[in-house]
């Protein structure tokens, strides 16, 4: 052949692609072997080694295959943060099987719809929530009750029937439901493939290793805790299982354990300052704390990273893209942040882009879309949406930013939740920001209201720490920092905890509109 017939690469054989291919129980599989015999898992009640873990994942991946489930089935699970939870995702790693991670704070109505949207051939639950279950109309013929029936079927479970085949890392591995603004829940599939990524860019980002555990204290049904918990497992680390926020013994846990990243979330970060004052632990060593750093008053971000000494993770990410696309700066520990400007991430491409898709300048708010191997793979079931999000081989987040010349991003607002007011748009999160670095607001959320004039005008909803501010005031503090159209048009006060929240702690906009307007 001359030269210049030649190929000009290689051939990508069918050998070559299954040479690439790396999943979740690879890398946990390979941590059983590096650290048998160090701590994995553990609760209130026991801890499991890597090889205990090992082995009764084997077990339980054998039991469903006995029962006939198979790569790309799915089983769902209903139940509170239970050791078991963690156990049933890597048993669904090694066998390829989708986890659908069911939200027990949803209504019957809301938990029907997402069982029946992905048709899991079996679904676990645990004792709490089994009354629950027992209300739905799902269509689920199996049953597996967490506690003796469980530890039963890991008994007595095959562990070489549950090796399974090769698996693409491109199989899914679990559904988490995306709440949305409006609608019924979402079911985002998230492959092992952006489970691996996810994990290394965590590792990548913040220096987690072996040493670094972390407390999953915030459901598994949501992208913090499973995902962090698996990344931990993939690193050789432990992870720590708490059945929700119970200060007390998250400051024990504290004084203990080594953590990597400590996940605090708006609408606990005072009940966690609080704790922290009165239970005052010698703290061992916290890598990072917090989360959507937006959301928070400046000044608790400095209270709560001088109590734990760590910075503040100034993050911006979702369950679709995991902690990237914008979670790579952090926040300088007892300091009252002058700016939140994000960092693009590592492991993933950003482009702020207008309508027509066409990338926007600098200063000009435009669309987040994102590229990268911690995208997830798609909502299930969801043809139409899924065209629409990924179009032009993107996945268009919903979300407005700014660029900045430095290659800093400030968040704007959502796409879907803009006020035009007299032909202006109002982004409420510029207004929050405002109300929030007042040091007497504890909380804040802009909607947005019907007016004969102007179309829709702003109104504010806050809650005071202390006594303070009148409505005049207010508004005077934000007419001082704002253009005199996105000023609200009133100011009403309201206790913190009437403000409704996702179960991530997100103030639910539609909902004070809803209720309030």
């Amino acid at each position: 052949m001359a030269a210049q017939d030649a190929p000009d690469r290689p051939t990508l054989r069918p050998e070559t692609l299954l040479a690439a291919r790396l999943g979740v129980a690879d890398l946990f599989r390979k941590q059983a072997v590096l650290r048998p015999r160090s701590p994995a898992l553990t609760d209130e009640s026991r801890t499991l080694d890597y090889a205990m873990l090992d082995a009764r994942t084997d077990r339980l991946a054998g039991a469903l295959h006995a029962r006939g489930l198979r790569a790309g089935d799915r089983v769902a699970i209903l139940s509170e943060n239970r050791i078991e939870y963690i156990e049933l995702e890597l048993a669904a790693a090694k066998l390829g099987l989708i986890v659908a991670c069911l939200n027990w704070r949803l209504a019957d109505a809301e938990l029907e719809h997402c069982i029946r949207l992905t048709t899991p051939a079996l679904a676990f639950v645990s004792p709490r929530f089994a009354p629950a279950m027992a209300r739905l109309d799902h269509g689920v013929a199996q049953f597996i009750e967490l506690g003796d029936a469980y530890e039963h079927m890991v008994e007595h479970g095959d562990p070489a029937a549950g090796a399974g085949p090769e698996l693409d890392p491109e199989c899914g591995l679990v559904i988490l439901y995306t709440s949305g603004t409006t609608g019924l829940p979402k079911g985002a599939l998230i492959s092992q493939r952006a489970m691996v990524a996810r994990a290394m860019a965590f590792s990548a980002e913040f220096g987690i290793g072996a040493s670094d555990n972390y407390l999953a204290w915030s459901p598994l049904f949501h992208m913090a805790a499973t995902d962090f918990s698996l990344a931990t497992l993939m690193l050789g680390g432990k992870v720590i299982v708490h059945d929700g926020l119970d200060v007390a013994r998250l400051c024990a846990t504290l004084e203990r354990e080594p953590l990597g990243w400590l996940v605090a979330m708006p609408g606990m970060i005072d009940t966690l300052i609080e704790g922290i004052d009165l239970h005052r632990p010698a703290i061992r060593s916290v890598r990072v704390v917090g989360a959507m750093a937006d959301l928070v008053p400046r000044h608790l971000i400095a209270e709560l990273t001088r109590r734990i000494g760590a910075p503040y993770l100034n993050s911006f990410g979702a369950t679709e893209t995991g902690l990237a696309p914008a979670s790579g700066a952090l926040l300088e520990p007892g300091v009252v942040p002058a700016s939140l400007a994000k960092r693009e991430s590592a492991l993933c491409r950003i482009r702020l882009v207008d309508e027509a898709g066409r990338e926007v300048a600098d200063e000009v708010p435009g669309e987040m879309a994102v590229r990268g191997p911690t995208l997830f793979s798609g909502y299930w079931n969801a043809d139409e949406t899924n065209a629409r999000d990924f179009r032009g081989g993107w996945f268009h987040m919903g979300d407005m930013f700014v660029r900045h010349a430095d290659g800093t991003l400030d968040f704007v607002d959502r796409v879907k939740y803009m006020i035009k007011s007299g032909g202006e748009n109002i982004y409420p999160a510029e207004i929050e920001r405002a109300l929030l670095s007042h040091p007497a607001v504890a909380d804040a959320v802009v909607v947005r209201r019907r007016d004969d004039r102007w179309g829709e005008v702003p109104v504010a909803f806050v809650a005071l720490r202390e006594a303070g501010p009148d409505e005049p005031a207010l508004v005077a503090w934000c007419r001082a920092r704002l253009a005199g159209y996105k000023v609200p048009k009133s100011v009403r006060f309201v206790a913190a905890a009437a403000l409704p929240r996702s179960s991530t702690g997100k103030i639910q906009r539609h909902e004070i509109e809803r209720l309030w307007l």
